[in-house]
Protein backbone atom coordinates (compact mmCIF):
# COMPACT_ATOMS: atom_id res chain seq x y z
CA UNK A 1 0.00 0.00 0.00
CA UNK A 2 2.92 2.33 0.72
CA UNK A 3 4.17 2.13 -2.87
CA UNK A 4 0.67 2.86 -4.23
CA UNK A 5 0.35 5.94 -2.02
CA UNK A 6 3.85 7.13 -2.95
CA UNK A 7 2.98 6.76 -6.63
CA UNK A 8 -0.24 8.73 -6.13
CA UNK A 9 1.64 11.40 -4.20
CA UNK A 10 4.26 11.68 -6.92
CA UNK A 11 1.57 11.94 -9.60
CA UNK A 12 -0.50 14.58 -7.77
CA UNK A 13 2.24 16.36 -5.80
CA UNK A 14 -0.11 16.67 -2.82
CA UNK A 15 -2.13 14.06 -0.95
CA UNK A 16 -4.23 14.59 2.14
CA UNK A 17 -3.98 12.21 5.05
CA UNK A 18 -7.76 12.03 5.17
CA UNK A 19 -10.45 13.64 3.02
CA UNK A 20 -13.70 12.36 1.59
CA UNK A 21 -13.43 14.39 -1.65
CA UNK A 22 -9.79 15.14 -2.49
CA UNK A 23 -7.21 12.39 -3.04
CA UNK A 24 -6.18 11.02 0.35
CA UNK A 25 -4.25 8.18 1.93
CA UNK A 26 -7.36 6.94 3.74
CA UNK A 27 -9.24 6.68 0.44
CA UNK A 28 -6.45 4.76 -1.28
CA UNK A 29 -5.94 2.36 1.61
CA UNK A 30 -9.66 1.81 2.29
CA UNK A 31 -10.53 1.57 -1.40
CA UNK A 32 -13.22 4.26 -1.11
CA UNK A 33 -13.68 7.63 0.60
CA UNK A 34 -13.89 7.33 4.38
CA UNK A 35 -16.53 9.52 5.98
CA UNK A 36 -16.03 10.45 9.60
CA UNK A 37 -13.13 9.12 11.62
CA UNK A 38 -10.99 6.56 9.84
CA UNK A 39 -10.13 5.05 13.24
CA UNK A 40 -13.46 3.19 13.18
CA UNK A 41 -12.92 1.87 9.62
CA UNK A 42 -12.07 -1.85 9.23
CA UNK A 43 -8.80 -0.83 7.50
CA UNK A 44 -7.79 1.51 10.34
CA UNK A 45 -4.65 -0.46 11.26
CA UNK A 46 -3.44 -0.49 7.66
CA UNK A 47 -4.31 3.20 7.30
CA UNK A 48 -2.33 4.04 10.45
CA UNK A 49 0.65 1.96 9.35
CA UNK A 50 0.67 3.55 5.90
CA UNK A 51 0.37 7.07 7.33
CA UNK A 52 3.27 6.38 9.72
CA UNK A 53 5.45 5.08 6.89
CA UNK A 54 4.61 8.04 4.66
CA UNK A 55 5.17 10.56 7.45
CA UNK A 56 8.71 9.26 7.92
CA UNK A 57 9.55 8.79 4.24
CA UNK A 58 12.51 10.91 3.07
CA UNK A 59 10.60 12.23 0.05
CA UNK A 60 7.48 13.28 1.97
CA UNK A 61 6.83 16.51 3.87
CA UNK A 62 3.72 16.81 6.03
CA UNK A 63 2.27 20.30 6.55
CA UNK A 64 -1.09 21.84 7.46
CA UNK A 65 -1.89 23.05 3.98
CA UNK A 66 -5.19 22.11 2.34
CA UNK A 67 -8.11 23.25 4.51
CA UNK A 68 -5.78 23.24 7.54
CA UNK A 69 -5.47 19.46 7.26
CA UNK A 70 -2.33 17.36 7.29
CA UNK A 71 -1.20 17.35 3.68
CA UNK A 72 1.58 15.20 2.29
CA UNK A 73 3.85 17.08 -0.11
CA UNK A 74 6.06 15.37 -2.68
CA UNK A 75 9.71 16.38 -2.72
CA UNK A 76 9.29 18.08 -6.11
CA UNK A 77 7.11 20.73 -4.42
CA UNK A 78 9.35 21.36 -1.42
CA UNK A 79 10.92 24.47 -3.02
CA UNK A 80 7.44 25.95 -3.49
CA UNK A 81 6.41 25.20 0.10
CA UNK A 82 9.69 26.67 1.39
CA UNK A 83 9.25 29.84 -0.72
CA UNK A 84 5.68 30.30 0.54
CA UNK A 85 6.54 29.51 4.16
CA UNK A 86 9.48 31.91 4.30
CA UNK A 87 7.85 34.77 2.38
CA UNK A 88 6.72 36.61 5.52
CA UNK A 89 3.48 37.71 3.90
CA UNK A 90 0.62 39.52 5.62
CA UNK A 91 -1.58 36.40 5.80
CA UNK A 92 1.08 34.83 8.00
CA UNK A 93 1.33 37.71 10.47
CA UNK A 94 -2.03 39.48 10.51
CA UNK A 95 -3.85 38.70 13.76
CA UNK A 96 -1.00 36.59 15.18
CA UNK A 97 -1.09 36.79 18.97
CA UNK A 98 1.70 38.18 21.11
CA UNK A 99 2.33 34.68 22.51
CA UNK A 100 2.64 33.26 18.99
CA UNK A 101 5.07 36.03 18.01
CA UNK A 102 7.12 35.31 21.13
CA UNK A 103 7.20 31.60 20.29
CA UNK A 104 8.22 32.42 16.71
CA UNK A 105 11.08 34.58 18.00
CA UNK A 106 12.27 31.76 20.27
CA UNK A 107 11.98 29.29 17.40
CA UNK A 108 13.95 31.54 15.07
CA UNK A 109 16.73 31.85 17.64
CA UNK A 110 16.89 28.17 18.61
CA UNK A 111 15.92 26.58 15.30
CA UNK A 112 13.73 24.06 17.11
CA UNK A 113 11.41 24.10 20.13
CA UNK A 114 8.80 21.86 21.70
CA UNK A 115 5.36 23.40 21.99
CA UNK A 116 1.70 22.45 22.13
CA UNK A 117 -1.67 24.14 22.05
CA UNK A 118 -3.20 26.95 20.07
CA UNK A 119 -0.01 29.01 19.86
CA UNK A 120 1.93 26.17 18.22
CA UNK A 121 -1.01 25.38 15.94
CA UNK A 122 -1.21 29.00 14.81
CA UNK A 123 2.44 28.99 13.70
CA UNK A 124 1.96 25.65 11.96
CA UNK A 125 -1.26 26.73 10.22
CA UNK A 126 0.32 29.93 8.92
CA UNK A 127 3.34 27.95 7.69
CA UNK A 128 5.59 29.93 10.03
CA UNK A 129 7.04 26.68 11.38
CA UNK A 130 7.43 23.10 10.32
CA UNK A 131 5.85 20.83 12.93
CA UNK A 132 6.17 17.16 13.78
CA UNK A 133 4.12 15.37 16.38
CA UNK A 134 5.88 12.93 18.69
CA UNK A 135 5.38 11.08 21.95
CA UNK A 136 7.22 12.28 25.04
CA UNK A 137 8.99 9.89 27.40
CA UNK A 138 5.87 10.04 29.57
CA UNK A 139 3.74 8.95 26.60
CA UNK A 140 2.08 12.31 25.94
CA UNK A 141 1.62 13.89 22.53
CA UNK A 142 3.76 16.91 21.85
CA UNK A 143 4.96 18.90 18.85
CA UNK A 144 8.43 19.78 17.78
CA UNK A 145 8.45 23.05 15.88
CA UNK A 146 11.34 23.65 13.54
CA UNK A 147 12.30 26.79 11.65
CA UNK A 148 12.07 26.40 7.89
CA UNK A 149 15.73 27.38 7.56
CA UNK A 150 16.77 24.55 9.89
CA UNK A 151 14.39 22.13 8.17
CA UNK A 152 15.82 22.99 4.73
CA UNK A 153 19.37 22.43 5.98
CA UNK A 154 18.38 19.13 7.62
CA UNK A 155 16.74 17.73 4.47
CA UNK A 156 19.37 19.11 2.09
CA UNK A 157 17.09 21.59 0.32
CA UNK A 158 19.01 24.42 -1.25
CA UNK A 159 17.32 27.75 -0.74
CA UNK A 160 15.20 28.04 -3.87
CA UNK A 161 15.18 31.09 -6.08
CA UNK A 162 11.47 30.73 -6.71
CA UNK A 163 9.22 33.79 -6.94
CA UNK A 164 6.35 33.60 -4.44
CA UNK A 165 3.64 33.92 -7.10
CA UNK A 166 5.12 31.01 -9.04
CA UNK A 167 5.34 28.96 -5.85
CA UNK A 168 1.69 29.64 -5.02
CA UNK A 169 0.58 28.82 -8.58
CA UNK A 170 2.39 25.48 -8.37
CA UNK A 171 0.40 24.53 -5.26
CA UNK A 172 -2.90 26.12 -6.33
CA UNK A 173 -2.81 24.31 -9.67
CA UNK A 174 -3.04 20.90 -8.04
CA UNK A 175 -6.38 21.40 -6.27
CA UNK A 176 -7.68 24.72 -7.70
CA UNK A 177 -10.71 24.98 -5.40
CA UNK A 178 -8.82 23.96 -2.24
CA UNK A 179 -8.74 26.19 0.82
CA UNK A 180 -5.11 27.23 1.23
CA UNK A 181 -3.73 29.37 4.07
CA UNK A 182 -2.91 32.37 1.89
CA UNK A 183 -6.38 32.30 0.30
CA UNK A 184 -8.25 32.58 3.61
CA UNK A 185 -10.10 35.83 4.12
CA UNK A 186 -9.76 35.81 7.91
CA UNK A 187 -6.86 35.13 10.25
CA UNK A 188 -5.97 31.50 10.91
Amino acid sequence: MLSKCLLELHQHGLLLKSDSVLPSVTTFVAGAPVRGSWWSHPASHQIFQTLEQLSHHPDVLVVKLVAGKDTLVDRCLWPAIYAIATAGEDWQWKGLTKDARTLYTALSAAGQVEAMGAVARSLEGRLLAHAEQFHTAAGHHSKRLESWVRWARRVGLEEPDLPILEAKRAIEGIFPAAKLPWKRTSAV
